[in-house]
């Protein structure tokens, strides 16, 4: 009873925040941020004792820590609260965004998908690039969710020698779209924080997601190779008088083995949509995925006469996916709060000065390279890459870094996108190592060259695209 009670509270609490938070984006109205920022610091306290294992630390920690720089720095109220409400974004896109996804998972999508995936994805390679790729595009609507539906369909059948190889470009495909979906929390926490528009972010974290299928698929190439003959075609027995009934089947078969259009078609409207509205009205990215969520994925349902999936799909996300987002949340509020503080010491300022005097590189460049290695090895040791990507963009000015904005919002989408293969910690890697029966280590090993090559061709693609 106390637990149903707590998690009703919860849930209110949560729905009061993206409210409040909605209604201030449009009226500009400043006594709101002292509710939003009180009913963030209600969210946090109420869900820290709930909170377990390193989760409940970084959570003490940045609370406690956001607390003690304000009150060293005497901050008045006002800043308490916005400090507080650095990351209300996120939990605001965490219940509208989801919604997308909806449709994806409709059985006759999924079941012609599974028809595409059976009929072209035949050699090594290419089920590895196809399995990376339809990942990734996956979880731009659904999230992790993709991961057990794409390893359904990986695993239809036995793939001998691919399990790990099939782990990996999962892994890498969840990374892909960390890059450049604006339904992550990555993209909303990076441009809302930075002041720029998906739009215009996207043209370079698409180049990137491109590198990262090709770097991946390098990566693995050889291992690929080795196990080409291990998948064998299994052998068609032909009844002696089934042969025209046979060949019937495999043409309808064949015609159904194109790339589901109907699944391809939602795909690619409703990214079409965001990328229109977001020109069209002057609103905040995260206003205009919270109005196309609402309303697109509902008239995509009604068309197709399939509204029971939409309330089906509304109440699971309301009562199942938001209950388990619950400390992950906190974290990223204790996080934005930890970060809304250490803005008003202004370290960031000083930053500059320091890399300065480090003759051995560029400012750029080396910002760059420290930027990684502090997001990717602290993902490796288990730490969340939103904890230093908050700090950073919020206390840093990347033209104090001699960066445009964009380009410094491609650095830490970057750096979030290939510390995820890394790290113990996070979902996909955990979520995988439960359905392989596989250590999280021995998945995420794999991925460190990766990461370091995927490091490289950042910090090579940011230096050219600077001077363009």
């Amino acid at each position: 009873m106390i637990s149903a009670i707590r998690t009703a509270m919860e849930r209110a609490i949560l729905f009061s925040i993206a409210v409040i938070f909605i209604v201030a984006q449009l009226t500009n109205i400043g006594s709101l941020t002292f509710m939003l920022g009180g009913l963030v610091f209600v969210a946090i306290f109420l869900r820290l004792p709930g909170l377990k294992g390193m989760t409940f630390w970084l959570t003490a920690v940045f609370s406690i820590a956001g607390i003690v720089l304000l009150s060293m720095r005497a901050a008045e109220a006002k800043v308490w609260f916005e400090a507080a409400g650095v990351n209300v974004t996120i939990v605001t896109l965490f219940l509208f965004a989801p919604l997308f996804g909806i449709p994806v998972r409709l059985p006759a999508y999924v079941e012609s998908l599974k028809r595409f995936y059976e009929a072209n994805l035949r050699s090594s390679t290419a089920l590895f690039a196809g399995t990376q790729l339809l990942t990734q595009m996956l979880c731009v609507f659904i999230n992790v969710g993709s991961i057990p539906v794409v390893y359904q369909m990986v695993f239809v059948r036995p793939r001998p020698g691919m399990s790990l190889l099939l782990a990996n470009a999962m892994n890498r495909g969840f990374a892909g779209a960390i890059l450049w979906s604006p339904y992550f929390a990555a993209m909303t926490l990076v441009t809302t924080a930075l002041q720029v528009s998906w739009s215009s972010v996207l043209p370079h974290m698409l180049v990137l997601a491109i590198m990262s299928l090709i770097i991946s698929v390098a990566m693995d190439f050889r291992q690929l190779q080795r196990t080409e003959a291990g998948i064998p075609e299994p052998p068609v027995q032909l009844p002696p008088r089934d042969e025209e009934a046979f060949a019937l089947k495999a043409a309808k078969k064949g015609q159904n083995a194109a790339f589901p259009y109907g699944l391809g078609l939602y795909l690619i409207a409703s990214m079409a949509v965001v990328f229109l509205l977001e020109r069209l009205l002057d609103l905040p990215m995260v206003l205009v995925i919270c109005l196309s969520a609402l309303l697109f994925p509902l008239l995509w349902c009604l068309a197709l006469g399939k509204a029971s999936c939409f309330r089906h799909g509304v109440h699971h996300h309301v009562t199942a996916t938001l209950p388990a987002l619950q400390k992950e949340i906190a974290l990223f509020l204790s996080a934005g709060f930890f970060s809304g503080a250490l803005g008003v010491w202004q370290i960031g300022t000083a930053v500059p000065a320091i890399l300065g005097k480090i003759p051995l590189l560029p400012v750029p460049v080396l910002f760059s390279v420290l930027t990684i290695v502090l997001i990717v090895g602290t993902s490796a040791l288990g730490i969340h890459p939103i904890v230093l990507v908050t700090i950073l963009a919020g206390g840093i000015d990347p033209l104090a870094m001699q960066m445009s904005p964009d380009l410094f919002a491609a650095l830490l989408l970057g750096s979030w996108a290939m510390s995820n293969p890394i790290s113990p910690a996070s979902a996909v890697n955990n979520l995988l190592a439960g359905l392989l029966k596989r250590s999280v280590l021995e998945l995420a090993s794999p991925n460190y060259k990766f990461a370091v090559c995927m490091g490289g061709v950042l910090i090579f693609y940011l230096s050219i695209a600077s001077f363009l």
